[in-house]
């Protein structure tokens, strides 16, 4: 059986980190693995994790599984978090592992439920369209983002909703675009909300960074003005990012309707077809989350924690900006730009040539990871790289 299958592509980014660990260069940079590193390189365990990791140790009483729906108050705890208290709307939720579980289980449900068509503007995560794709979605593409402008392409995306036909899905970043950093203006949230409500479309919200772009509640407001105006959507929940928690694979998917009876039996779905992919979601990271936020003290540690690295991000983008801003007149967005990710306008044969000659690493597309970046290093970077961009 075996024979008969052809030989599969290394992921590009997964491809990039052999390649970053092969360099023997003590001066090499990475900005291609897309995690969240302090000024020595590292990814930290946050001290509120830690702390809800040794409260579970001292407590946890059993190793069996959760229901699988997942644990109900990880759910209830991270859904007043995402989408708060005030949208008028109902959600039922299943933890899922990781956003990813999350993002293949809504694609799921959309092709269950007969809509079959997707609406994606580009660039994206590289892995939307891969996903949406495995589950037989037809994913129509539109232009999100012009990279040689540094701009978002709004018109565009109006354009492609408004020729949408009722019932057709459409993915949505919630804050700190990846690839681009780039996100909708409160006005443009206000015309996109009015849109999906007018042509009846279901939201995709895919919601990975919240806290990274301008604060905890900032970057749920569009989402949450989407779920206010749309009859029914679903919100993926990454929490690798928000908690540091990457390899305890945390998420959630949330179907949000008019009334409790239609979110619940779209829950109803997710569950029967989470059964049969991995029929039980995992425990560890949704325990963690759970302990945190349901502490008033490890929350606000937290909350602390999570704001340290959002000014360190921020911090990292006005370096960069004007550091680059002698040689790039586009500079001044880098500063604008929110969460770990840009994308600059660099042809492949420069990502190599910075690779080769400098030992600086990305992936062919562009993308920087701004959390790759130390100090130390933000000049050295910018002398390379304004020949490049100006």
């Amino acid at each position: 059986m075996f024979d008969k299958l052809a030989s599969q592509p290394n992921d590009p980014l997964l491809a990039l980190i052999g390649l970053y660990n092969a360099d023997s260069r003590t001066d090499k940079i990475d900005l291609g693995v897309g995690v969240y590193r302090d000024d020595l390189g590292n990814t930290p365990v946050l001290r509120s994790v830690k702390a809800a990791e040794k409260l579970l140790l001292e407590t946890q009483s059993s190793k069996s599984y959760v229901a699988p729906e997942g644990d109900r108050v990880f759910l209830d705890l991270l859904w007043e978090l995402v989408g708060g208290t005030q949208s008028g709307k109902f959600a039922a939720g299943v933890q899922t592992p990781g956003g990813s579980g999350a993002l293949r289980l809504a694609s799921d449900l959309i092709a269950r439920a007969g809509t079959g068509r997707l609406h994606l503007g580009l660039p994206s995560w590289p892995n939307h369209a891969g996903i949406f794709g495995a589950t037989g979605l037809n994913v129509e593409t539109h232009t999100y983002f012009d990279v040689p402008t540094q701009d978002v392409r709004f018109a565009s995306v109006m354009k492609a909703l408004s020729g949408a036909q009722r019932g057709d899905a459409v993915l949505i970043h919630a804050s700190c675009h990846n690839p681009t950093g780039a996100g909708f203006t409160p006005g443009q949230w206000e015309e996109l909300a009015a849109v999906i409500s007018e042509r009846r479309l279901i939201p995709l919200i895919d919601s990975a960074y919240q806290g990274f772009g301008a604060g905890i509640e900032e970057d749920v407001a569009g989402l949450r003005s989407l779920i206010t105006a749309a009859p029914e959507a679903l919100v993926a929940v990454s929490c690798s990012k928000s908690f540091g928690i990457y390899r305890e694979r945390t998420g959630a998917i949330f179907a949000v309707a008019d009334t409790q009876a239609a979110a619940d039996t779209a829950r109803s779905n997710l569950v029967t077809m989470a059964r049969t992919s991995y029929s039980m979601p995992p425990d560890h990271g949704a325990a963690v989350v759970r302990t945190v936020l349901s502490s008033d003290i490890l929350r606000k540690d937290w909350m602390d924690e999570l704001n340290s690295m959002r000014d360190r991000l921020q911090g990292l983008r006005q370096q960069l900006s004007n550091a680059l801003a002698d040689g790039w007149q586009l500079a001044p967005q880098i500063a604008e730009q929110q969460g770990m990710f840009s994308l600059l306008p660099l042809k492949e044969s420069d990502v190599l040539t910075l690779r080769k000659e400098h030992g600086i690493y990305m992936p062919t597309s562009g993308r920087i990871n701004i959390a790759g970046l130390k100090g130390a290093d933000i000049e050295r970077v910018a002398a390379v790289l304004k020949p490049l961009l100006g």
